[in-house]
């Protein structure tokens, strides 16, 4: 009899299994060369783009904010800070962003992180049936229902892509 592969036990999928969210875990090749990585995890396994979300990083008026929009689009800085209300975005160095949720970039998740921060996720999340995000390291993407995804990080749902 096969065995089932184990979920990797990442701070992530820890944080969504104590929260009694239903995921799939789901391993693949990681390249770090990738031009964008979250395009290169949807290629990898075999969905469109824009069911893998990927998880980013911002400072809106120097306060630090978690973003997830589909990885084949660009976040509006404008759109960010007002889904805040906040008047200025950018996106975070890569060091303080391992620093602050604890994951090294390519693997940053919006669940599990070390110091829980505001986390938005795109509108385009509410129209899927399931999306993918990171799973809290690199080459390990989580299945899951986006209600759940907003619930597991008490996220909200805004516009935040640029046109």
């Amino acid at each position: 009899m096969a065995k089932k592969p184990q979920t990797p036990g990442t701070p992530a999928t820890l944080a969504l299994t104590r929260a009694g969210i239903a995921f799939t875990a789901v391993l693949y090749s990681y390249d770090p060369d990738a031009d964008r990585l979250g395009v290169q995890a949807a290629e990898a396994i075999g969905e469109p783009p824009a069911r893998v979300f990927k998880t980013l990083m911002a400072e809106i008026d120097g306060n630090a904010v978690c973003v997830v929009v589909p990885s084949d689009h660009e976040v509006s800085m404008k759109k960010l800070a007002a889904a805040f209300g906040g008047k200025s975005a950018r996106m975070m160095k890569p060091a303080d962003a391992e620093r602050i949720t604890g994951f090294r970039v390519g693997g940053i998740s919006p669940f599990g992180q070390k110091k829980r921060v505001p986390t938005a996720f795109a509108q385009q999340a509410a129209d899927l049936p399931y999306l993918y995000t990171n799973g809290g390291q690199r080459g390990l993407q989580v299945r899951l229902v986006p209600a759940d995804a907003l619930r597991a990080s008490a996220a909200i749902l805004a516009d935040l892509t640029a046109e």
